[in-house]
C-alpha cells in the first residue's frame, strides 16, 4: 500500500514495527520516522494499518495527555479491521480533539494490495472522505462511501462473513473430493468452468492443488475477523448459523498449530 502511494507521487513518511520493512520503503523514496509520534506529526493525514484496537490506541496515545496534540488538525484514516463500536468511539474522540476521522477497511489480501486492487469501504463526513480520496485512489480499484461511522466496518464484516463461509465451504468440497478419490485438479477445472468460479475460488483451489498453504490471509487473522463479526452481532442478530461453525473449525486449526497457514488450510 505504501509503495502504491509512492508510485502515485505521494510524499510518504512511514513507521513500521519491522525496521527492515521500513528501510525497504526508504530505498523506494519514503522517509522513515524514528517513532510513531514522529510519523503522525509529519503530515496532515495519517494512515493506520494495524493489528487491532489495542495497537491503534497505543500508536495514537489515546487516553493520554498527548492524544489531542497527535490528532488535532489531522485526518486519521484507520484502514485496519476493528470492531464497529470501537471505531465509533475512536472517531468521536478524534473529532472532539479537533481532528477528522475516516474509517476505511479494505477487502483484499496480499496480491490486491500489491497491485492497487483493494476494495475500500469508507465512512465519515463527506469533507473527511474527500480529503483522503486521492490517497485511496492510489491503493484501491474501487471506493464505496458507506455513510457515517461505523457503517464501513459493518460492510466489511458482512463481506468477510461471506468470504469466510465461502472459503470454508470450498475447503470442505476439496476434502469431500479427496474422500471419494477425485483428483483435486479435476475439481478445480469443474469449478473454474462453472458459475461459482471467482478470483477467490481460483486462487484457493490453485493453492490446494499445488499443496501451497502459505498465507494470503492467515487462519489466525481470519479467526479474529470471525470473532469481530460474532461479537458485533451479539444481542442484535439471532439468525447467525454458518459463521459459528466456521469459527469452531478455525479455532481447531489454530489449536493444532495451523494459525499461520492460509485460510484454505482449514482443510487440514
Amino acid at each position: 500500500m505504501a509503495r502504491n502511494l509512492l508510485r502515485a507521487g505521494v510524499a510518504v513518511t512511514v513507521w513500521n514495527r519491522s525496521d527492515a520493512a521500513a528501510r525497504r520503503l526508504q530505498a523506494e523514496g519514503a522517509l522513515v520516522a524514528a517513532t510513531t509520534r514522529a510519523a503522525l506529526l509529519s503530515a496532515p493525514a495519517a494512515i493506520l494499518m494495524l493489528g487491532d484496537s489495542n495497537v491503534v490506541d497505543q500508536v495514537l496515545e489515546r487516553g493520554g495527555r498527548s492524544f489531542d496534540d497527535l490528532v488535532a488538525g489531522r485526518t486519521i484514516l484507520c484502514m485496519g479491521t476493528v470492531s464497529p463500536a470501537y471505531s465509533k468511539a475512536l472517531g468521536a474522540d478524534i473529532e472532539s480533539a479537533g481532528g477528522q476521522y475516516v474509517e476505511c477497511p479494505v477487502s483484499g489480501s496480499r496480491q490486491p494490495a500489491e497491485t492497487a486492487q483493494l476494495v475500500a469501504m469508507a465512512a465519515g463526513t463527506s469533507v473527511a472522505i474527500k480529503t483522503v480520496r486521492p490517497l485511496l485512489e492510489a491503493m484501491c480499484s474501487a471506493i464505496f462511501e458507506c455513510g457515517a461511522v461505523p457503517n464501513a466496518l459493518a460492510a466489511k464484516l458482512s463481506a468477510n462473513l461471506f468470504l469466510i463461509t465461502m472459503v470454508t465451504g470450498l475447503a470442505e468440497a476439496a476434502h469431500n473430493a479427496r474422500t471419494h478419490g477425485l483428483p483435486l485438479g479435476l475439481l478445480q477445472k469443474i469449478i473454474d468452468a462453472g458459475p461459482m468460479a471467482s478470483s477467490v475460488s481460483r486462487a484457493k483451489l490453485d493453492k490446494l492443488v499445488r499443496g501451497d498453504l502459505s498465507a494470503q490471509a492467515a487462519i489466525g487473522d481470519v479467526l479474529m475477523n470471525a470473532r469481530l463479526i460474532i461479537d458485533a452481532a451479539q444481542g442484535t442478530d439471532k439468525s447467525m448459523h454458518l459463521l459459528p461453525v466456521c469459527e469452531r473449525l478455525l479455532v481447531e486449526a489454530v489449536a493444532r498449530g495451523d494459525g499461520d497457514l492460509d485460510m484454505i488450510g482449514v482443510v487440514r
